[in-house]
């Protein structure tokens, strides 16, 4: 069992009582109609209880079914979850691959309702006496909070911004404008800085947290509102990640693994993570949603596992057959159990294979496609189930502050010289067997993408002739596509990639990749001025249960 992931979640509430508990105290949500009285002496269990929704439910936003590492991906260029013949999934992540949205798809209704769960629950401590005595308690649920934002204004945008407990009867919120919510978020953020403690444990927000949200929300500034007329904001992330850098406090993991590991507390590299654990806080499917029934022999993996998703071949191929990180994330070709025999299904060898057919025309047959193996498969019944989340990372910040260097071409005495090494400082422990192919140079970041853009459908059936459905678009004409690229080899399958999609733009063009490419059996949008896929649906059930509520641009309710 993995100990003391959550010492002192919330710094001591002064005169009241210290929340300090190992990862072993039960976090089950205990809810209050009322909260306790302002000289109620708290026990470490009333503390733990109290507190513990803040925490619990970014654990669902990000591991519960079809949660925000899933919805940042399904829609991307890296990896789908097709139909899977004789098996089943498909249906709604055909939807999110083929960027056919509508507002019951069962990824929206998770982040928007663990999203606002987790901001209810910061509201109400913020309105207990007790809790607002100290300092450090609230900058610690300002923080989470703005966290929640983030995360809700990048995928919806228009959405209800609610910072109080409590409201009148009957009450409905409306949605804020844009505008407001990102004032908002940057706000409480620059308002909390220093106050919420540089050494918090494993799924606290500290000093730096802050500074990743805030570098993420200025890096994304220009894209989000569709205007990229100043690029001030870029300079802004940069001197953000300047105070990570400065501080010392983080390098780089000397192995890319160690990041991904089951418990990651002890990696270097990790600004901010989420701790999961057997029994108080389980989530990770990936073993479950992409490893073959059979291939849990590799592992001695016994729990269930029907091998729904797989790695898109425009993807795969776009990896140097060097890079350290292909093995560390995919496994491809014939599995083999621990005793290293050959993995058998009905007489014939489990090989993965590269190819896959379409995402529902046919649909892909059941070895199709690798599969990832990035987070630490355990044995017995656990599979990924208890690995921690890598949410902020040094690695992350060292791109943030590359790709604005880029952008700007230097700042405050740095060149995009200085972006490249940076770059290439975190490809080095991926290239170790070929230290020279670690290097990146300005123009090769500035040039386009090696990824093979373009509409890839075999609708021909197993054994029969091929029939191939295709278009050739290329990457070469991608704004700093080498950086993209990298993105995607460093962060695949890390809630990256349909962020970094919005934000990188088609040259000559008023599109950005996610609306203006194709991939695998997801179609380029023929409008360059049809962007409402930029963000999602608001989901029906919550549209339904409050007509204050007005659908995004672009879809029905």
């Amino acid at each position: 069992m993995k100990v003391n992931k959550y010492i002192s979640i919330v710094v001591a509430v002064v005169s009241v009582f210290v929340l300090s508990f190992s990862s072993c105290t039960d976090l089950d949500e205990t809810i209050y109609d009322t909260i306790a009285a302002e000289k109620y002496e708290f026990s470490e269990k009333d503390a733990a209880s109290m507190f513990a929704p803040v925490y619990s439910n970014l654990r669902n936003l990000y591991w519960g079914w079809n949660g925000y590492c899933d919805i940042q991906a399904e829609s991307s260029d890296l990896w789908c979850t097709p139909y899977r013949i004789g098996i089943g999934w498909g249906d709604l992540y055909v939807s999110m691959h083929k960027h056919e949205f509508h507002s019951q798809i069962g990824h929206y209704w998770t982040e928007w309702n663990y999203g606002y769960a987790g901001i209810n629950a910061c509201n109400k401590l913020l309105a207990v006496k007790s809790v607002q005595d100290s300092e450090a308690a609230v900058a610690q649920l300002r923080g989470y909070r703005a966290l929640y934002y983030y995360i809700l204004f990048d995928l919806f945008r228009n959405i209800p911004l609610d910072t109080t407990y409590n409201h009148p009867e009957g009450w409905l919120p409306d949605q804020a404008e844009p505008q407001e919510t990102w004032d908002f978020i940057i706000s409480e953020l620059k308002d909390i800085k220093g106050k919420v403690g540089e050494d918090n444990g494993m799924g606290q927000i500290n000093d730096y947290t802050v500074n990743m949200i805030l570098a993420k929300m200025y890096l994304n500034h220009n894209a989000w509102f569709n205007d990229h007329s100043d690029n001030s904001y870029y300079g802004k992330a940069i001197d953000e990640i300047n105070e990570i850098i400065s501080s010392g406090k983080y390098s780089l993991a000397p192995s890319y693994s160690d990041n991904f590991k089951e418990d990651i507390s002890g990696s270097p590299e990790i600004i901010f993570g989420i701790p999961f654990e057997e029994k108080y806080a389980s989530g990770n499917y990936y073993a479950n949603k992409w490893i073959h029934t059979a291939g849990r022999a590799v592992w001695g993996f016994n729990g269930w596992a029907t091998g729904g998703s797989a790695a898109l071949p425009q993807f795969l191929d776009t990896y140097d057959e060097d890079d350290s990180r292909f093995n560390d994330c995919w496994t491809v070709g014939q599995q083999y159990d621990q005793n290293g025999n050959p993995i058998m299904v009905d007489g014939e060898p489990l090989i993965y294979t590269k190819e896959l057919h379409s995402i529902d025309n046919p649909g892909c047959y059941p070895f199709e496609g690798a599969r990832l193996t990035k987070y630490e498969i355990l044995p017995g019944d656990f599979g990924t189930s208890y690995d921690d989340v890598p949410f902020f990372r040094l690695a992350d910040a060292y791109m943030i502050k590359a790709e604005c260097l880029l952008r700007l071409g230097g700042y405050k005495g740095e060149s995009e010289q200085d972006a490249a090494a940076l770059v290439t400082q975190v490809r080095q422990r991926a290239f170790k067997d070929n230290p020279s192919k670690a290097v990146r140079t300005v123009e090769e970041l500035k040039g386009g993408s090696v990824y093979d853009y373009g509409y890839r459908e075999n609708q021909g059936k197993m054994g029969e002739e091929d029939v191939w459905i295709t278009t050739n678009e290329g990457g070469e004409d991608i704004e700093l596509g080498g950086l993209l690229d990298d993105l995607a080899w460093e962060f695949v399958a890390e809630h990256h990639r349909r962020q970094d999609l919005v934000r990188f733009r088609i040259e000559g063009t008023n599109q950005n990749v996610y609306n203006g490419k194709s991939w695998f059996c997801k179609e380029a949008k023929g409008d360059p001025s049809d962007n409402h896929a930029d963000i999602f649906p608001i989901p029906k059930e919550f549209m339904d249960g409050n007509p204050n509520l007005i659908q995004n641009p672009g879809y029905g309710n």
